[in-house]
């Protein structure tokens, strides 16, 4: 099985005014809001691959930022050449945890703000050193507007399936770059002055599907040394390894495409002994991300932020 967008926090009417009768009852999305980085430090970004990543050597769609409909906060799309944007702890608060963030999108587009900036931000004021991926998303239409009718048609069946969407070739691409991720800001540690035994990994929906290929990679030394799973905790119904790293795991109740999921994952890892730290929310949809509806979802950071810290990998 794989994760997906159950369903959106609220919004998006502009959005449905152009989709298919079917899916206008489905598609919502949580607002987004710009966080100021008036007072940070440029941003480093660097490509996670030497040269073209392995499969996408001749690729040809071009890299775009679009607007959601209805929403205006922009996401990427048509990725091809993956990298890291790197978001430091002010001087002296760094612990030397890390982790790589990998947004969700639906590997339609990435969602880099909500989840991915924002969350940077929140994680660097307790001492993290945090990478925001840029992993590689399926071809979409160079026309915006037939981009966002083809996805909301998608997004109307994955609501359908009730957490049985399968996203696994669509995610391929995607985990190698997350796997790539987490060898290359471990092999350059010293520069970046982290822990490479401290080197997480965090998704929010397809994001989490990254997140768990990495999780489960054949490969012990390619996992990462803990992970958070936010709306999506896919596994393939395989064999959970018997050496799980640490595991946060975040849902709101009312996220029906990614909640069963989470559940799942969260009684394979506690019935071999590896329980993780479970956070379901009454309510707040799919894709909360960063953004406050006033919900209790709105709080999920600070949770995160807790556990990290009883797992000595933040600051208070």
């Amino acid at each position: 099985m794989s994760s997906l967008f159950a369903r959106f926090g609220p919004l998006a009417a502009a959005a449905a005014l152009a989709l298919p009768a079917c899916a206008q009852s489905t598609v919502k999305v949580a607002p987004q809001h710009a966080v100021s980085s008036a007072n940070q430090t440029a941003p480093q970004t660097f490509a996670i691959w030497p040269g073209a990543a392995p499969g996408s050597e001749r690729a040809t769609q071009v890299e775009t930022i679009s607007r959601f409909p209805g929403a205006g906060f922009e996401v990427v799309r048509n990725v091809t050449r993956p990298t890291l944007e790197v978001f430091r702890p002010e001087p002296g608060m760094a612990t030397g945890a890390s982790v790589v963030i990998a947004p969700g999108g639906g590997f339609r587009y990435l969602t880099m703000q909500a989840e991915g900036a924002d969350v940077a931000r929140a994680l660097t004021a307790h001492g993290v050193t945090v990478f925001v991926l840029k992993y590689r998303t399926l071809e979409t239409p160079a026309d915006d507007g037939q981009h966002w009718r083809e996805f909301f048609v998608f997004m109307a069946g994955a609501a359908r399936s009730n957490g049985a969407f399968n996203l696994d070739e669509a995610s391929v691409q995607g985990v190698a770059d997350g796997v790539q991720a987490l060898r290359l800001v471990r092999q350059r540690a010293a520069e970046f002055q982290i822990d490479p035994a401290r080197v997480g990994m965090i998704g929010f929906s397809a994001g989490a599907r990254v997140t768990a290929g990495a999780l489960l990679d054949a490969d012990p030394a390619a996992r990462p040394a803990f992970a958070g799973l936010i709306y999506g905790a896919t596994f393939n119904d395989a064999a959970l390894p018997a050496d799980l790293p640490p595991v946060f795991l975040a849902v709101a109740g009312d996220d029906k495409l990614a909640e069963p999921t989470v559940l799942n994952f969260y009684r394979a890892a506690a019935n071999k002994g590896r329980q993780p730290e479970l956070h379901v929310y009454r309510d707040g949809g799919h894709g909360f991300g960063m953004n406050k509806q006033g919900k209790s979802s709105d709080f999920w950071i600070n949770d995160l932020v807790n556990w990290l810290q009883v797992q000595q990998l933040a600051r208070p």
